[in-house]
C-alpha cells in the first residue's frame, strides 16, 4: 500500500509541473508533441524526415531524451534547429520537471512546434504528462501488430499513432489493418498515419497535420 501511495504522490507532483509547462506553452503559442515508442521504432528517423519538410515552413525546436549519450541530438542538430539533450542516466522516461529545466535553453517565443523525443520505452512514459498537446506513439511494423494489446496504457493515453516502416511490410508478418484494429480497440479516437521514412510515404500528410496545428 505504501508503494501505491508513493507512486500516486510522484504522479500528482508531475501533473502539477506539467500544468505549469502547459501554461507556459499556451502563453507562447507553442504546439508541443511528445514522441513515445519502444527503442528502434524509428522516432529519430521520423524526426529527421519531419525536419526536412518543415524547417522552412515553421520554426521547430527539439528536446531529446535518452538514457545515455547525445547521439540523437547530434543527428537533429544537423538540421540547424535548436536542440537540447536530456540524459536520464538510466531513467526510463522524461518527467515534466526535466522538460521545464531544459526549456531554459529554448526560445519559446520563436518556436511554433516543440518536439519532445522521449526515452525509448512503451511502459513508463505512458503515465507521465509533460505538458504536451499530444502524445504521439510510434510503432514500427517490425514490432508486430499485437503491441497495442500488450501495452494498452500507452495507446490509451496517446492521441496519435504513427505506423512506421511500412516499406518493410512485404518482409514481416505484421498486418497493418490488424494493428489498427487492436489500437482502436484500446483508443477509438486515435489519429493514424502510415509512414515510411525511407520512401517518404505518409510524410506529407503527417507534416501537414503538424503545420495545421502549429498555426492555430
Amino acid at each position: 500500500m505504501s508503494v501505491i501511495t508513493i507512486e500516486r504522490k510522484v504522479l500528482e507532483k508531475n501533473d502539477e509541473l506539467a500544468r505549469r509547462n502547459r501554461d507556459l506553452f499556451a502563453q507562447n503559442k507553442n504546439f508541443v508533441i511528445n514522441l513515445v515508442s519502444s527503442p528502434g521504432s524509428g522516432k529519430t528517423s521520423l524526426l529527421e524526415a519531419t525536419l526536412t519538410k518543415l524547417r522552412e515552413k515553421i520554426t521547430v525546436a527539439v528536446i531529446e531524451g535518452d538514457v545515455q549519450t547525445d547521439l540523437d541530438a547530434q543527428r537533429v542538430a544537423k538540421f540547424n534547429v535548436p536542440v537540447v539533450q536530456i540524459v536520464t542516466n538510466g531513467g526510463c522516461h522524461l518527467e515534466a520537471r526535466l522538460v521545464y529545466d531544459a526549456m531554459v535553453n529554448v526560445d519559446l517565443t520563436k518556436t511554433d512546434l516543440l518536439v519532445i523525443e522521449n526515452v525509448g520505452n512503451l511502459v513508463c512514459p505512458a503515465n507521465y504528462d509533460l505538458g504536451e498537446a499530444h502524445k504521439v506513439v510510434v510503432l514500427s511494423v517490425t514490432e508486430g501488430d499485437d503491441k497495442p494489446l500488450k501495452y494498452p496504457s500507452m495507446f490509451r493515453n496517446a492521441s496519435v499513432l504513427i505506423v512506421n516502416k511500412v516499406d518493410l511490410l512485404p518482409y514481416v508478418s505484421s498486418d497493418v489493418e490488424t494493428l489498427k484494429k487492436n489500437a482502436f480497440s484500446i483508443n477509438p479516437d486515435l489519429i493514424v498515419f502510415e509512414i515510411s521514412c525511407r520512401t517518404g510515404t505518409g510524410i506529407d500528410a503527417w507534416c501537414n497535420w503538424l503545420i495545421e496545428h502549429s498555426k492555430k
